[in-house]
Parts: structure tokens; C-alpha cells; sequence
């Protein structure tokens, strides 16, 4: 089986998903969240309420089944009524030591909650990528694949069952997952970018290949006909879709990959530069200089030595 790249790199970037807590509520109400450090994603799994984020225009209406992942630092406010106060979040959670709360007698609305964890180092792969702001309506054609998640994510909190904890982690990630296929789904202008790669069917064979085998001397001819294409119209259709031309987004995911590995293994240059496809230690530390900035034996020292 060929590689995933979507998957790939999402391991590469250690995602890890949780289900962090919700609230139910009654009546009118309105709770300010502070801006996220985390990635943030929120359902409304009954009811609806507005969401007004820090920085939009206008606040937006989430009806039952709507979902939002919130990448930007911004704060933002949940509301029965935009009239109402808002109430800090946070005294209402943290204050009271729980994950979950109760406004009101709690029969209008029901919210579920989490946030997406990133690698400290890698994950800003994935996060330099991310819109601001995902709104994936219930209404969407992606929509079914969402009422089953947030119905087991629910399930799952209320009946405590063994493993909970576990099939509640795998949910959540599952959810964040068809949340990123549901952006790439949707017509809505996207930046260049290897996200925006990833959903374009044209080009997928190229990419299969390149992270099915990194190390591989590709050329563009060749993933110009796994794409059946040209070599010109494959090149220009990759720069645009992916920001870069073809050839440099492999160097830029072996770069990705040397990095992990001089951080995480003790294995001589030598050998990482053989495992990614150089001939040479002085070609693998030319490409990763050109690259990062830095030499290999600089990056690999402790930040105090460098």
C-alpha cells in the first residue's frame, strides 16, 4: 500500500486530539473564551448560540451539528443572545475545577469541546498551514460522517463505559481529521499551500510517490507521468496548487525529516544524509543549510551551544 501523505504528515507532526469538556445551557446566556494556545474545535450538539470571533466582522449563527476549529490566538465569545454580557469562561471551568458546566437549567444548548496538540517542533508544519477559522455547517455535504462522530463523542461522555477515556481520544481525533477534509472539500479560495496539495486529485499520485520514497532521486519527468501530465503543464499546476515547484517540495520534506531525525537519533550525519537520498555528508549539509538556515552539527547542538 502506497503512502498516505495526509497521513504522513500527520504522524510526522504527532496530532494528537482530546475532548476537553462542553457545557449545557437554559435561557439567555453568553461565556467569553480567552484566545486558545492549543488549536481549538467545539460542537453544537444541541440547540444554537452565536459565535463572534475576535478580529470577524459579524458573528456566526452554529446550529446543531455545526462544528469550528479555531487556529488564530483570538478570543472569542459563545452567546444565546449577543445582548447578553459575557460571562469569563474561565471562571465558570477552571474556577470550579471541572471540564463541564451548567448555565441556567441547562434544556437549550449543548456544547462539547476540545483542542488538537501539536510536536513543539514539527507541528507548526501543520499549523503555519491552517486558516484562522473552520466553519463546517451541518448542512454540508460532509455533514453525515460528523452527526455519527459528535453522537459517539457524546455517548461516550455520558456513560463512562471502560476505555472511554480512549475512544474518546480517537474520536476527537477522527472529528479533527474530517474537519481538515471538509476545508479541503470546499470551493472557498485557498492559499498555496502542501494542504491545499493534498486535496488537489491531480497531483496526489506525485505526492504518493515523494513521500512513499523520499530518498528516491525523482525527477520531474517521472511525476509529471504518474500525474499524466506534461512536464511543463505538471510543474506549473504544482507550483501554483502548492506554492513551491515540485522538485522543492521534496527537498523541503526531506529537510522536514532530517530535522526530526539529528534531533531525535544518535545516527552519524553521514548515515541520515545516505537514508534521504544523498550521495554525499557535504551535499546533504549544502541542501540542509540552504534549507534551515543552519548546518547540520550547529542544529544538532543543545540551543545553549549554538
Amino acid at each position: 500500500m502506497s503512502v498516505d501523505p495526509f497521513s504522513d504528515i500527520l504522524r510526522f507532526t504527532r496530532t494528537e486530539s482530546l475532548l476537553t469538556g462542553g457545557f449545557t445551557a437554559g435561557g439567555a446566556w453568553a461565556l467569553r473564551f480567552p484566545a486558545p494556545d492549543k488549536i481549538k474545535f467545539f460542537a453544537v450538539v444541541k440547540g444554537h448560540c452565536w459565535v463572534h470571533i475576535e478580529g470577524t466582522a459579524e458573528p456566526v449563527c452554529f446550529d446543531t451539528g455545526d462544528i469550528g476549529l479555531l487556529s488564530a490566538k483570538r478570543s472569542f465569545v459563545l452567546a444565546s443572545d449577543l445582548g447578553v454580557a459575557p460571562v469569563d469562561a474561565m471562571s465558570v471551568f477552571s474556577g470550579a475545577g471541572k471540564a463541564t458546566a451548567q448555565l441556567g437549567d441547562g434544556n437549550d444548548f449543548a456544547h462539547i469541546g476540545g483542542h488538537v496538540l501539536l510536536d513543539p517542533a514539527s507541528g507548526r508544519l501543520l499549523s503555519d498551514v491552517l486558516p484562522p477559522w473552520i466553519h463546517v455547517p451541518a448542512s454540508s455535504p460532509q455533514a453525515t460522517a460528523f452527526r455519527w462522530l459528535l453522537d459517539r463523542l457524546v455517548e461516550e461522555c455520558a456513560t463512562e463505559q471502560p476505555g472511554g477515556q480512549l475512544a474518546s481520544a480517537q474520536l476527537a481525533q477522527l472529528l479533527f481529521i474530517q474537519i481538515l477534509r471538509a476545508h479541503l472539500k470546499t470551493s472557498a479560495p485557498k492559499p498555496a499551500s502542501w494542504l491545499r496539495a493534498l486535496g488537489d486529485p491531480r497531483i496526489a499520485p506525485a505526492l504518493r510517490l515523494m513521500h512513499d520514497d523520499p530518498a528516491c532521486n525523482w525527477g520531474l519527468d517521472q511525476l509529471a507521468r504518474a500525474c499524466a501530465m506534461s512536464r511543463t503543464t505538471f510543474a506549473l499546476h504544482f507550483r501554483t496548487i502548492a506554492g513551491v515547484a515540485p522538485l522543492t517540495y521534496l527537498t523541503q520534506w526531506r529537510m522536514h525529516l532530517a530535522e526530526r531525525a539529528l534531533r531525535e537519533e544518535k545516527s552519524p550525519i553521514a548515515s541520515i544524509a545516505q537514508k534521504l537520498g544523498y550521495a554525499s555528508e557535504s551535499a546533504f549539509s549544502n541542501a540542509f543549510k540552504r534549507v534551515t538556515g543552519q548546518a547540520p552539527k550547529t542544529f544538532r547542538l543543545p540551543n545553549d551551544q549554538r
